[in-house]
């Protein structure tokens, strides 16, 4: 594919979101009116000010990326708009704000290079854990604050006369927290790999080189833990196990995460109630329909009920799904685009990630390597962790769906993901 091809496809995105707009509007009130075109001139913009600016500042990336995210945030702007029509304005101007916050992302990178993160690598980390502690600010502040949503204390209010603007931090601290683990491990890998001592049957790495990273890693868990953030907290872990394993090649990583992750999960189970209502949930959500098991069992109907090509936009009930437009949102597109619709989604999100791992095979650099892989597991793990709430593959862990939820804050930052790895796509293309 070429520079061409991926913007007659972004182009195709375009007119398909607003298509979708168009079909809702006729479903639901028999006319076509202005969102249609706010729709086209959004995505246009958007996704077109990324392409440029990758044309410009990343000639060498791959043009594979951007056509898929396009794709992915047209069934969610559809599904959005047909959902909560005020939310899909809202995020319009999120889409808008994202390309913005992954072209200065592409700019800066441009003059300073993907290497530059490695040099800032602790600030990195202070920043991380920096944003992570943000919503713990006193809820009676004035011009910025933290609350509580949902059981789990996520966002910050930022307010200044008529400006208001809530803000989820840790969508942006767990690509920082990427970045540090990526330039740790490129640093320690040799030592990681060769400093082993023996504890009975098993080689471990010398404590000295491990414990920093893990009482980073613990650090930043417990800030989570204490907001009730569990979902984040799992993303987290998982990464992190799977960068150690990427970094060192040792399998044993992987069985001994797995294990902790269920120690961790059977804790969390005791400790919050919000937990136990999802477990409950997931194992028997028909039991208990009428409480905690509601959501799960109208998502599974709404999927049901979609057969190979759904009701069509703005003709399903996908309304009745609470939280449908955040945790649910492929359940919608699966009522409403059928079998095919959900098909064409678990495809886009296939193309991306293999090519997040394509541009980590190919990388030279042991710094790019380790960071583009961990970028593309944290787009993938998370991708796993709600299809997987939703399908009841797993628990609901209340995390959004990369690209296609409404939320502002997860759209600039998997937005400013996919430009780290333009980026670094860009850089091995020059080497």
């Amino acid at each position: 594919m070429n520079r061409s091809t991926e913007a007659a496809l972004i182009l195709s995105a375009s007119l398909l979101a607003a298509f979708g707009v168009t079909l809702v509007n006729l479903a639901q009130a028999g006319t076509v009116d202005a969102q249609v075109g706010l729709t086209f001139l959004t995505f246009a913009i958007a996704l077109g000010a990324v392409h440029v600016a990758t044309r410009r500042l990343a000639a060498g990336a791959t043009p594979n990326a951007l056509p898929a995210i396009g794709l992915l945030a047209a069934f969610g702007i559809i599904e959005i708009y047909r959902l909560d029509p005020d939310r899909a304005g809202l995020q319009r101007w999120w889409l808008l704000i994202a390309s913005g916050a992954a072209v200065l992302t592409l700019l800066w990178l441009h003059r300073a290079g993907i290497n530059a993160l490695r040099r800032y690598r602790n600030l990195t980390l202070a920043a991380a854990v920096g944003l992570l502690a943000l919503p713990m600010i006193p809820e009676d502040w004035s011009v910025l604050r933290g609350f509580s949503a949902n059981g789990s204390r996520l966002w910050i209010q930022f307010e200044l006369g008529v400006v208001s603007l809530g803000f989820q931090p840790g969508e942006v601290a767990k690509l920082l927290f990427v970045v540090f683990l990526a330039g740790y491990l490129s640093d320690r890998q040799t030592a990681l790999n060769e400093a082993r001592r023996r504890l009975g049957p098993f080689a471990i790495p010398e404590p000295r080189q491990l414990a920093p990273l893990l009482l980073v890693w613990l650090g930043s868990i417990g800030v989570l833990v204490v907001q009730r953030d569990l979902g984040a907290s799992l993303l987290l872990f998982a990464v992190f196990v799977a960068m150690l394993y990427a970094a060192t090649g040792h399998g044993g990583y992987v069985p001994t995460g797995a294990v902790l992750a269920l120690v961790g999960g059977v804790a969390a189970w005791f400790a919050f109630e919000h937990v136990q209502r999802r477990v409950d949930s997931w194992i028997r959500p028909f039991q208990t329909f009428e409480d905690a098991g509601y959501q799960i069992a109208q998502g599974i109907f709404g999927l049901g009920t979609g057969s190979l090509a759904g009701s069509g936009p703005g003709l399903g009930r996908p309304d009745l799904i609470p939280f449908a437009e955040t945790d649910f949102i492929f359940a919608a597109v699966g009522e409403e685009f059928g079998f095919a619709g959900t098909a064409a989604v678990l495809a886009a999100y296939a193309v991306l990630i293999a090519v997040g791992f394509g541009i980590a095979l190919r990388a030279r650099d042991r710094f790019r390597k380790l960071l583009a892989t961990g970028l593309t597991l944290t787009l993938g793990i998370q991708t796993f962790l709600i299809l997987g709430g939703v399908l009841r593959v797993v628990p609901l862990t209340g995390i959004t769906l990369p690209f296609m939820s409404y939320g502002g804050s997860s759209l600039v930052g998997n937005f400013i993901l996919v430009a780290l790895l333009l980026r670094i796509s860009h850089e091995e293309d020059l080497s």
